[in-house]
């Protein structure tokens, strides 16, 4: 790798190449279109982004760009070992050591470097060393997704030259010739041309000693006796002609040469305490402040756009030769790297206060002035501002990562500030928190995941479908962790079986934790019994009706017209909802949409989801009141493009305005049990002849009592049982008295009674059950919203809390 283009201001740096294109013709065993090589590519460098080595630079993002190209940004620090003077003995020890100690760890993680050269070594100004750009063989597949060679043929063992990969002692040759370079000062073949090299290499082949013959041929045999026979031996193996006879590299750390060799100074932090951030929180940052990868490398001219008329030859001759226009270099590699400056970024954070680097978390922090400023933002700025507002991330990132530091001891305080809003840089975590999952319990480890199936068919018919346009879950390396995923769910609950939709329900964990599976697993494990309990039962249609009859009961209390219209039309929750439900909406709108629905989701309860659906029923609100049934049909096959945001703040509103009691089903996964004045023991075929929910006695009371503006309570006994004890502000109208046949309010005798009942909780209350259904279906065909029954009826008031009525004396 060539020095970067451009003055070092950072510890980021990104570089740029092309993947190999298919032919247009090409289709996979399936029938398909093969899979662009530059997804396979994206979908195997996620893996390097979870590697942290001392030795190794921290890959931080990948980008898939037009036309198969793929940009990595990486750290970078120091300079190349090939820009350093030669260094002393010692020091070429210190060098030695450490990278063994990175290609041990490259080993132990099941790959091999392949691309091992004095560019791809940094030093820093205390000789501490990290390995760049050590993934490219791996993201590669072996070098078969580009179409240029991986690696230095100066430092190529004879059986990569042969053909050979995969080999990490192929990489302990080439960090045999390396070391022979800094030790006896000098560069192997260096006035060579490559087929010479590879000449000079493969003649080898047939040497006893290979490191004699260099020394004679590069008149340095003196040196070589003169070396100390320990490192002598040491290097005489590494550069052994046997595979065989090669030490492994973590072999060569166990070597006695190592003992004594002095130990590096400790790295000093940074006097910026931004830049004691991990790099990825700073190049999180960075993207907000305005950076822009694609752009700085088309401002050093690693990104060149040409008209494609430019490009194309003018003659081809029937040999195939071209003539009068040059071929194109770009499936060639460039190896020149740009530095991503933070100059902006700096300047951008530089009004931050030291103390918001450590915020304190058990404390009240209301008398620091930039808390007040930082809390007075978040109370104004809509979400999606917020979201790319760098300051207001910067604090929550921070404070984030302070308490997911605490875990599990901290999930209260992590629960409460995800109300307000979660940072998409630590998602996947924030997630898996609120749901109580604990990582690193080797549970996920334990599953059986390889074993065949029943279901394995199915599965494989439906992750090709799944989410496809994404590029993660749509790489090969995506289609077998969701894979494994699936497998291991389904093997790990023998109750349920696999049902269409759990691939969509599945996505999103391993979209937002893609390189910790166990997390992705274990989250939604926690996820489906709280949301999803027994949907996925063999037999699970008494779960499915009851969920949509739930449905159509609350979008009766909060869209009766709109209810009454799809009733009308007999268009039911069943031929729309079911998806919906089963998949929390993973199926029927892109990930990036429902990304803040479940941040919502997350923080609520078996009941949420249902709001979300009447949430998107309300924007489509004007269009559904005016369509038929096949226009409804088509409107949600393929869904308009609804605003999430608003489906966010709706939906939320629904929530935590509708009392809880409304919501119950039986089917869910109870943290306690029903009390005896909680609604309870409704039966699906109740559920289906009562246009309106339930209330529970605890609800109306606590209505009553604690906001009794939004409460009107109509009781339809007689008068003179009302007289004897009622609930003071309640209005009387004896079922007797009421034509259900004149849709009028104004029939009813209560003067202004339209506009009691706006905008309130309408609770029917009578001693005899039936009448109060007949009554709330009247009330609803007159098109009045909030309408709810009182479970079990007046009665239950006199058992739970008799004080609060109002008694005649």
């Amino acid at each position: 790798m060539s020095p970067c283009v451009s003055n070092c201001t950072s510890n980021l740096a990104a570089y740029t190449f092309f993947a190999r294109c298919h032919s247009a013709d090409t289709c996979g065993t399936n029938g398909l279109p093969l899979t662009p090589n530059s997804i396979s590519i994206f979908g195997l460098a996620q893996f390097l982004k979870s590697i942290n080595h001392p030795n190794l630079c921290e890959f931080i993002d990948i980008i898939r760009g037009k036309h198969e190209r793929t940009i990595i940004v990486s750290e970078y620090v120091g300079e190349p070992l090939s820009a350093r003077l030669p260094p002393s003995l010692d020091a070429t020890l210190q060098i030695f050591q450490q990278i063994v100690a990175g290609l041990d760890h490259i080993h132990k993680q099941g790959f091999v470097h392949h691309n091992l050269e004095p560019e791809n070594i940094l030093l820093d100004s205390e000789n501490r060393l990290k390995l760049f750009n050590f993934g490219l063989f791996y993201i590669t597949n072996s070098g078969s997704y580009v179409s240029f060679p991986i690696g230095n043929v100066r430092y190529m063992s004879p059986e990569r030259l042969l053909g050979s990969k995969n080999n990490i002692k192929s990489d302990v040759w080439s960090l045999g010739i390396i070391i022979v370079e800094l030790v006896f000062h000098v560069t192997l073949w260096s006035n060579l041309k490559i087929a010479q090299i590879i000449r000079k290499i493969l003649s080898l082949c047939n040497t006893k000693n290979v490191l004699e013959k260099i020394a004679r041929e590069h008149k340095f045999y003196e040196k070589y006796q003169e070396l100390q026979e320990p490192l002598r031996n040491l290097l005489e193996s590494c550069l052994a002609i046997s595979v065989k006879e090669r030490p492994l590299p973590g072999e060569i750390l166990q070597h006695e040469i190592f003992e004594n060799i002095p130990a590096l100074k400790a790295q000093e932090k940074p006097s910026n305490l931004l830049l004691r951030c991990p790099l990825k929180q700073i190049y999180y940052l960075w993207q907000l402040a305005g950076g822009d990868v694609q752009a700085e490398l088309k401002k050093e001219g690693l990104i060149r756009t040409e008209a494609p008329i430019l490009v194309m030859p003018s003659v081809i001759l029937l040999n195939g030769r071209v003539c009068g226009s040059p071929r194109s270099q770009s499936h060639l590699f460039d190896n020149r790297i740009v530095h991503l400056s933070l100059v902006n970024l700096t300047e951008r954070l530089s009004k931050i206060n030291k103390l918001a680097y450590y915020p304190l978390i058990h404390t009240n922090t209301s008398h620091l002035s930039f808390y007040q400023k930082k809390n007075k933002k978040e109370e104004y700025l809509p979400l999606v501002i917020r979201e790319k507002d760098i300051e207001y991330q910067f604090h929550r990132v921070v404070l984030f990562r302070r308490l997911l530091q605490g875990y599990p001891f901290t999930r209260d305080l992590i629960v409460a500030e995800a109300q307000k809003d979660i940072p998409p840089f630590l998602r996947g975590q924030v997630w898996a928190c609120i749901l109580g999952v604990l990582d690193n319990t080797e549970s996920y480890e334990k599953v059986d995941k390889a074993t065949p199936t029943s279901t394995d068919r199915q599965i494989e018919v439906d992750i090709p479908r799944c989410h496809q346009y994404d590029e993660l879950l749509s790489s090969p390396v995506g289609h077998k962790k969701l894979k494994r995923l699936l497998k291991a769910w389904v093997t790990s609950h023998t109750q349920y079986v696999y049902w269409q939709g759990l691939d969509s329900l599945t996505a999103p964990f391993l979209y937002l934790n893609f390189n910790n599976e166990e997390r992705a697993f274990l989250s939604l494990y926690r996820f489906i019994p709280k949301y999803l309990h027994w949907f996925f039962l063999k037999d699970n249609s008494a779960i499915i009706k009851e969920y949509l009859s739930k449905f159509s009961q609350l979008t009766i209390f909060h869209e009766p017209v709109l209810a009454k219209h799809l009733a009308t039309i007999s268009f039911i929750p069943e031929l729309f909802a079911i998806p919906w439900f089963l998949t929390m909406f993973s199926h029927v709108f892109p990930l990036h949409k429902i990304i803040h629905l479940w941040d919502k989701l997350m923080l609520g309860d078996h009941s949420y989801p249902l709001f979300i659906g009447i949430s998107v029923l309300k924007q489509l609100k004007s269009t559904l009141l005016v369509s038929g049934f096949n226009e409804c049909i088509l409107l949600f096959s393929d869904l308009p493009d609804i605003v999430m945001e608003t489906c966010v703040i709706d939906s939320q509103k629904l929530y935590m305005s509708t009392p809880k009691s409304l919501a119950y089903r039986k089917y869910v996964l109870h943290e306690k049990d029903p009390g005896q004045f909680d609604v309870q023991d409704i039966e699906l075929e109740d559920l289906k002849r009562e246009m309106c929910p339930r209330i529970s006695a605890n609800d109306l009371v606590h209505l009553h009592l604690n906001e009794p503006d939004r409460l009107a309570v109509l009781d339809l006994r007689n008068a003179v049982d009302f007289r004897r004890a009622h609930l003071p502000r309640s209005i009387n109208i004896p079922f007797t008295s009421v034509l259900l046949g004149d849709t009028r309010l104004s029939a009813l005798g209560v003067p202004n009674l339209d506009a009691l009942l706006t905008n309130r909780v309408v609770v029917i209350v009578s001693s005899v059950h039936e009448n109060a259904i007949l009554f709330s279906n009247f009330l609803v065909d007159c098109g009045i919203s909030g309408v709810c029954l009182l479970h079990r009826g007046f009665n239950i008031l006199h058992s739970f809390c008799p004080n609060v009525l109002e008694t005649s004396q």
